[in-house]
C-alpha cells in the first residue's frame, strides 16, 4: 500500500518539478544573450548607458584594443601642438626589427626609411600595424619604456581600473624580440576589463571622434606607387563590403593573442542611435575561438541594443521637483528661490521601462549654508544635479558616472537685501531667538 502511495506522489511530484525547471531556463534566456565570452559589455555610445555586460569587471587580455590608448595619445599630442601629422619618424633597429616579422600585423618598413606620422596611424588604425605602432610611441615619448607612463597616467585620468600595460601595441612581449620596454617581463601582455575597454573607447570617441574617419575604412594601400605599396585590409569584418558586414559599424579596434584570444570594440551607428560593444575571448558554441565567433557576439549585442532600447526623454528642460521647487535665500531681497533642471534629460533604455525611472535632486551641499544659498544670486547658478533612478529590476548604470548628472539652476537672479533690511532682519531673529528660549524655559518649569 505505502509503495502504490509513493508511485502516485512521484507521478504527482514529477510533472510540477519539470514545469518549474521549464520556467527557470526561460527566465534565464531572457536575462542573457547566449553568447560566449569570457567579457563583454554594451554601451550607449552618447550618455554612456550600460545596456548589457557579462563578467565585465574581470581583468582579461585585452591584445590591439591596447592601440585604442595609443591612438588617444597621438591625437592629444596632435591638439596640443607637440606633434604633426606630416612629422617623419626615421626607423631604427627595433621598429625595423619587429616590422619584417611577417607572424605579425605589420606594414614592413624600410631599415633607413622615413615615414609621416600619418601613414604610420593609418597602418595603425586599419591594419593594426604593430612596428608602425611602436614608431608612434617612440615619437610622443622618445622610448616605448616612457611612452608607458603615458598609458598609465591617461588610464588613471580616464577613470579606468584594473589596468596593466607592458606596451604600445597589445603584442605578447615575447614577440618584441627582447627589446620590449623596460621594467616589463619577457611574457607579458596587457590586460584591462572589459567595462575598463569601453570606457577607454567612449572616450576616445567623445575627445576625438575624427577616429572614426580612419577606423572606418575598409582597405588602404600604404605608400601607394612606390615599390613599398602594400594593401591593408582592415581587421574589422563587420564594415561595409566585408563578410560580416553589419550595418552601421564604422569602428572601432579588434585584438588577437593566445593570451587574450578573439577581442573587439566594436560601434555601430543607426539613426540617433550609436553603440559600443566590447567582446573578449569570444568562442563558438564548442568553445573554439574565431574571428566568427567575436563578431557573431558583437552582433547578437547590437542585435539586442537596436531592437530593445530607444533614446528616451525622462525629463524634460525646465522640470520642477514636485517636494522640492524651491531654495531658502539667506541675506536676500527674495526668501525663496526657485530651481529647475537646466536642460532635457535623455537615456538610452529599455523601450517598456521608461515608468520604471524616477528624478531624484542632488544638492551641492557646499553651496549651502545651513540648508541656504547666500545672495547675491545669478540666474542659473547650479546648485546640485538630478539624479535618475530605476525604481524596480537591474541597472547597470554608466560607464564614465552614477549618473547622468544633469545640472539643476536657479531660475531667477536674487539680489543681496540693503543694510538696513539686514539689520531688521537680524533684530527679528534676535528677539525670535530670546522669544523661542523664554518660551522654552518657561515650558520646562511645568515638566
Amino acid at each position: 500500500m505505502k509503495r502504490e502511495m509513493r508511485k502516485w506522489v512521484a507521478l504527482l511530484i514529477i510533472p510540477i518539478i519539470l514545469m518549474a525547471t521549464i520556467g527557470t531556463t526561460q527566465v534565464q534566456a531572457e536575462t542573457t544573450l547566449g553568447i560566449h565570452v569570457d567579457g563583454a559589455i554594451l554601451i550607449d555610445a552618447d550618455s554612456g548607458k550600460i545596456l548589457y555586460e557579462e563578467n565585465a569587471d574581470t581583468p582579461l587580455g585585452i591584445a590591439s584594443m591596447s592601440k585604442m590608448m595609443t591612438e588617444y595619445l597621438l591625437f592629444e599630442a596632435i591638439h596640443e601642438g607637440k606633434i604633426s601629422w606630416d612629422q617623419e619618424y626615421k626607423v631604427n633597429d627595433y621598429t625595423y626589427a619587429i616590422s619584417q616579422d611577417r607572424r605579425l600585423s605589420n606594414v614592413p618598413l624600410r631599415r633607413d626609411g622615413t615615414y609621416t606620422i600619418r601613414e604610420l596611424y593609418e597602418a595603425l588604425a586599419i591594419y593594426s600595424a604593430n612596428a608602425a605602432t611602436i614608431a608612434i610611441a617612440e615619437t610622443i615619448a622618445g622610448t616605448e619604456t616612457e611612452f608607458l607612463k603615458l598609458m598609465d597616467a591617461k588610464a588613471k585620468e580616464l577613470g579606468l581600473v584594473d589596468y596593466k600595460f607592458v606596451n604600445s601595441t597589445g603584442l605578447n612581449n615575447e614577440y618584441l624580440q627582447g627589446m620590449h620596454p623596460q621594467g616589463t617581463g619577457a611574457n607579458d601582455e596587457n590586460v584591462m576589463p572589459a567595462k575598463s575597454v569601453a570606457r577607454l573607447a567612449y572616450h576616445l570617441m567623445h575627445d576625438y571622434p575624427e577616429v572614426l574617419e580612419t577606423t572606418k575604412i575598409n582597405s588602404k594601400v600604404f605608400r601607394e606607387g612606390t615599390t613599398d605599396a602594400i594593401k591593408m585590409d582592415n581587421w574589422n569584418f563587420m564594415l561595409p563590403g566585408f563578410v560580416y558586414e553589419y550595418e552601421g559599424v564604422d569602428g572601432l579596434k579588434t585584438g588577437t593573442t593566445d593570451f587574450a584570444g578573439h577581442c573587439f570594440t566594436g560601434t555601430a551607428k543607426r539613426g540617433d542611435k550609436r553603440l559600443i560593444a566590447v567582446v573578449m575571448k569570444a568562442v563558438d558554441a564548442n568553445g573554439v575561438g574565431s574571428y566568427k565567433a567575436r563578431f557573431d557576439a558583437t552582433r547578437a549585442m547590437f542585435d539586442y541594443g537596436f531592437s530593445q532600447f530607444s533614446n528616451e526623454e525622462l525629463l524634460p528642460a525646465g522640470y520642477e521637483f514636485e517636494d522640492q521647487k524651491t531654495l531658502d535665500v539667506l541675506k536676500g531681497k527674495e526668501k525663496k528661490v526657485a530651481i529647475e533642471v537646466k536642460d532635457s534629460v535623455r537615456a538610452m533604455i529599455k523601450s517598456n521601462e521608461k515608468d520604471q525611472f524616477e528624478p531624484q535632486l542632488v544638492l551641492d551641499e557646499s553651496l549651502l549654508k545651513d540648508g541656504q544659498l547666500e545672495a547675491p544670486i545669478k540666474k542659473g547658478t547650479v546648485v546640485g544635479h538630478v539624479k535618475i533612478v530605476k525604481k524596480e529590476g537591474e541597472d547597470y548604470g554608466f560607464i564614465d558616472s552614477k549618473d547622468l548628472g544633469m545640472d539643476v539652476v536657479v531660475t531667477t537672479d536674487v539680489e543681496k537685501a540693503g543694510w538696513f533690511s539686514l539689520m531688521m532682519s537680524g533684530i527679528g531673529d534676535f528677539f525670535a531667538g530670546l522669544w523661542n528660549g523664554a518660551t522654552g524655559f518657561v515650558k520646562g518649569l511645568f515638566k
